[in-house]
């Protein structure tokens, strides 16, 4: 046997504890070795903690009750790279549980150590954990603050470029969430941090580009972010990146940047100048997008086209390639890949978006993005339709844009769509065309042409109460026109806005309102309005808490009170007195209500006067006028018939107006005539009869006797009963006609009474008075008239001797009503003579105002030259006069003199 060496081993010192290996099931066990001394214990447990708190969101919570989060984040900050780094990662884990991130907010020290762990000294995998700590913890708007206050928006942007995946996905999911604050979008672009974003689109992990993109849009929501942007060409990187098929579930994101960026006038100006607009719209239309030609004196031409080429070309292919690679290049038509619906939309949004500003509006109408969204119209997506209309309602506010879209036939797939069984179409459609027919006659006339007024009018019905008042609207539209307006009508839109008016939006209220005012502007259509019950409903939106409803419902009430029938169907509806409410309101007066009340006034003189107690010199008193004195606040008004109905009473009488022929006397006069002659006739024929029977037979005396035989008798007994029966039968007859006739009476309503007396006074002065040669003269004669017909002039201050009471209670008791016709007053004074004069004036055309005062004042005021005019010589304006019809019939008062102040007084 060789000879055996003897090792050489050391035992250790004695003051050296022996290496012991320990193996533990417990978290408890392994938290509490965080707090060992050694660094391989540590680096070991939270190596161990990373393991556990990575498998379940449980166990991030049990270990933040263990207490193992104060250990790690003092861990966190050892002087040691390990411990740092395995404390770093299951402290970033454990930042995904709520609970974790409460405690973290409550140590001040928390986010500083994690910003301090993104240093570029430390390594990549420290980067990842810390930069996944930072973006949890950023989800809390405390937390952004802190992560901004603490620098954390420089340390993420620097890790942007870092090569590894993960560092940039969590770096940039931390970035996205501190950019909904305002102010980390103004540090981001301090940091420079928009380049580095950008430059992310070209990952290749999908969720980096994902992110990257949700940065871009939150930083270009800032003005200024959107003009560093620009700088950096981000508009052709975006649309270079929409142009990638393999990317269509990333498109939407990147126009919903492009949107943000197409806000800004500079922006499509840029975009319009690099072609990019008309770029994106090819691709969004699905077509051939434009070759774009190379400037000269720069490459960009040609660096686009290359970028072109490599989006064909593989990975590692070098720039060399490049010609072989566009060789490759299938056809351009074959090429084309269909964009998404969901992009699709979202450019029609981001068009629309940036439609709102004017000039952006004149721009995208320079690039025909029009003709984009009239192609996306016929798109199947109804989701794809409503942003398509949508943009085209914005974009049809440009003047250039509303025929454009005309022209390019755009107006046939709107008025198609409004059939859609989808509510969000039709709203999107019927307000596109709402401003497509604003100020634009021939729109309105293409509409028509088009047949869409049925389709329209059938809209009214429509449950979406958005498209039925975007329909009010352009129904409102075309009745500007005579031509659409009548076919409209003759379509039976009257009715058919019957259905709107009763609609508790108020938007639908108002705009159904405007709508009845455009087409009930006639005769015809106002009567079928009244007669369709529509006229109740107007009414009722008088009541509305909404201004615009209120001033619509006043103004079609206005248009409505032109004539006289429907003007008294408003007032028997409560109209006036609405409108009077309206009008004394002090918040809810407006001008329509004044304009309505003024209107329905004018067509009701008598009202009028009642209410006002003011005509003015176009207020013509016609037939059928009536005063019936000052009427209190919030009394009712009545009519002439019901005034007729009342017994008679010890009231003040109606002044009743009325020059027509009274029917019942031309009637009366004739009946006479007729029975005289029914009576000739049956005296004849009694005569003829009687000479009959005389003639039959011989008149001998024998034949006298022979006739006296029993026979005889019976006979004439039999005629007699027979003669008696007939008059009873004819006395039922007429016993039932009187009653028929006394029925019909009291069924049909009450005829005021006529006047034959003012029927010869309009003889009167229409023979003696308007053939003279001066206003001035038929002024004063046609006063001294009036004076003479109602008791002659009366001398100052006799007037409380002068009997008209007596007189006026007589007529009266003679007529048994309280109706008095004007002309069977003989005696009268200041409001009996005031209103002969203004009924007299009216017909022979003679202007002249009336004016009721108080305790049975009233006057008339004339417009008359204050001295005579000379031919050839200085004309004056005419002077108001006040016309004296009591003391000196004839007399003229200037209206503010004191004899005219005196005279309006008691």
């Amino acid at each position: 046997m060789g000879k055996k060496v003897k090792e050489d081993k050391k035992p250790p010192p004695d003051d050296v504890f022996d290496t012991l290996s320990v193996e533990s099931r417990q978290a408890g066990t392994v938290v509490l070795m965080l707090s060992s001394p050694e660094e391989d214990v540590q680096s070991k447990a939270c190596e161990a903690i990373y393991k556990f708190v990575d498998k379940c969101d449980e166990n991030k919570k049990q270990l933040l009750d263990l207490g193992a989060g104060e250990a790690l984040l003092k861990l966190m900050q050892s002087e040691d790279r390990i411990v740092r780094r395995n404390a770093c990662m299951a402290l970033g884990v454990m930042t995904a549980h709520p609970d974790v991130r409460k405690f973290l907010r409550k140590r001040e020290e928390a986010i500083p150590a994690f910003i301090q762990l993104l240093a570029p000294e430390e390594d990549t995998v420290v980067h990842e954990f810390s930069g996944l700590g930072l973006s949890n913890m950023a989800t809390e708007f405390s937390s952004k603050a802190t992560i901004f206050e603490a620098g954390g928006v420089d340390a993420l942007v620097k890790c942007l470029s870092s090569s590894d995946p993960d560092v940039q996905k969590n770096s940039v999911e931390a970035l996205a969430q501190l950019l909904l604050d305002y102010q980390s979008r103004a540090a981001i672009r301090d940091a420079d941090g928009l380049n580095p974003l950008l430059e992310l689109l070209k990952s290749e992990f999908a969720i980096i580009q994902k992110l990257s993109l949700l940065a871009l849009d939150r930083a270009s929501q800032d003005s200024e972010n959107r003009s560093a942007l620009r700088e950096l060409e981000a508009m052709t990187k975006l649309v270079d990146f929409v142009a990638h098929p393999e990317w269509n579930d990333l498109h939407v994101m990147a126009v919903m940047v492009l949107s943000n960026l197409l806000e800004d006038l500079e922006s499509l100006e840029l975009v319009k100048e690099t072609g990019g607009l008309k770029r994106l719209v090819a691709l969004i239309t699905d077509q051939v997008p434009p070759e774009e030609e190379p400037k000269a004196g720069t490459g960009k031409g040609e660096k686009k086209a290359g970028s072109r080429a490599a989006k064909k070309s593989a990975k590692g292919s070098k720039s060399g390639k490049k010609e072989e690679s566009e060789k490759e290049e299938p056809p351009p038509g074959e090429a084309i890949i269909p964009t998404l619906p969901d992009v699709k939309m979202s450019a029609a949004k981001a068009i629309a978006r940036s439609a709102r500003s004017a000039e952006n509006r004149k721009i995208l109408h320079e690039q025909e993005a029009e003709k984009m969204l009239i192609h996306l119209l016929s798109h199947e997506s109804s989701d794809v339709q409503t942003a398509a209309a949508q943009a085209l309602g914005i974009m049809s506010e440009n003047l250039l844009s509303k025929d454009s879209i005309r022209e390019w036939e755009g107006m046939q797939p709107l008025i198609k769509l409004c059939n859609s069984d989808n509510g969000d179409v039709k709203e999107a459609v019927t307000l596109a065309l709402a401003n497509l027919t604003t100020g634009n006659s021939t729109n309105c006339q293409e509409v028509s042409n088009l047949n869409g007024v049925e389709t329209l009018i059938h809209l009214l019905a429509d449950p979406r109460d958005e498209a039925v008042a975007n329909t009010c609207c352009v129904l409102t539209n075309m009745a500007t026109e005579e031509v659409l307006r009548t076919e409209a009508q003759g379509k039976g839109i009257v009715t058919a806005l019957l259905e709107p008016l009763k609609s508790q939006n108020t938007r639908v209220q108002a705009k159904s309102s405007l709508a009845v005012a455009a087409y009930v502007c006639d005769a015809d259509s106002r009567a079928e309005f009244r007669n369709a019950g529509g006229l109740e409903s107007l009414i009722q939106l008088l009541h509305s808490g909404n201004d615009e409803v209120r001033r619509n419902a006043a103004w079609a009430l206005a248009v409505c009170a032109v004539d006289e029938p429907t003007a008294i169907e408003i007032c028997k509806l409560g109209g006036m007195d609405l409108l009077q409410e309206i009008q004394v309101s002090g918040t809810r007066k407006n001008p329509f209500a004044e304009v309505a009340l003024e209107r329905l006034l004018d067509a009701n003189l008598s009202a009028k006067y009642a209410l006002t107690g003011q005509l003015s010199s176009t207020n013509l008193i016609e037939d059928g006028f009536y005063d019936a004195g000052q009427i209190r606040p919030n009394t009712k008004f009545m009519s002439i018939e019901d005034y007729c109905k009342q017994e008679l009473n010890d009231k003040r009488p109606v002044l009743f107006i009325n020059a027509k022929a009274d029917p019942v006397t031309t009637q009366s006069a004739s009946n006479p005539e007729m029975e005289a002659k029914e009576n000739s006739k049956t005296n004849v024929s009694g005569k003829s009869s009687r000479t009959g029977r005389e003639g039959k037979g011989p008149t001998s005396p024998g034949r006298r006797r022979a006739s006296m035989i029993p026979d005889d008798v019976d006979r004439k007994s039999k005629q007699k009963e027979k003669e008696e029966k007939q008059k009873e039968e004819e006395l039922q007859a007429q016993l039932q006609k009187e009653a028929e006739a006394l029925a019909n009476s009291e069924n049909q309503p009450v005829s005021p009474p006529t006047d034959s007396n003012l029927v010869k006074y309009i003889e009167e002065v229409t023979d003696r008075i308007l053939p003279l040669a001066t206003a001035t003269d038929q002024v004063k004669a046609l006063a001294q008239f009036v004076a003479d017909k109602m008791g002659g002039p009366i001398e100052k201050g006799q007037l409380p001797n002068f009997s008209w009471e007596l007189p006026l209670s007589q007529v009266k008791f003679e007529l048994k009503s309280n109706v008095i016709p004007i002309g069977k007053i003989k005696a009268g004074i200041h409001v009996h003579r005031a209103l002969l004069f203004k009924a007299l004036a009216d017909r022979i055309a003679l202007p002249c105002s009336l004016t009721r005062g108080e305790y049975n004042r009233a006057w008339n005021e004339v417009m008359l030259p204050e001295t005579q005019e000379q031919p050839g010589g200085q004309k004056f304006p005419p002077c108001c006069f006040l016309v004296d019809l009591i003391h000196q019939p004839g007399q003229l008062l200037k209206s503010d003199s004191p004899e005219a102040v005196t005279y309006k007084k008691l």
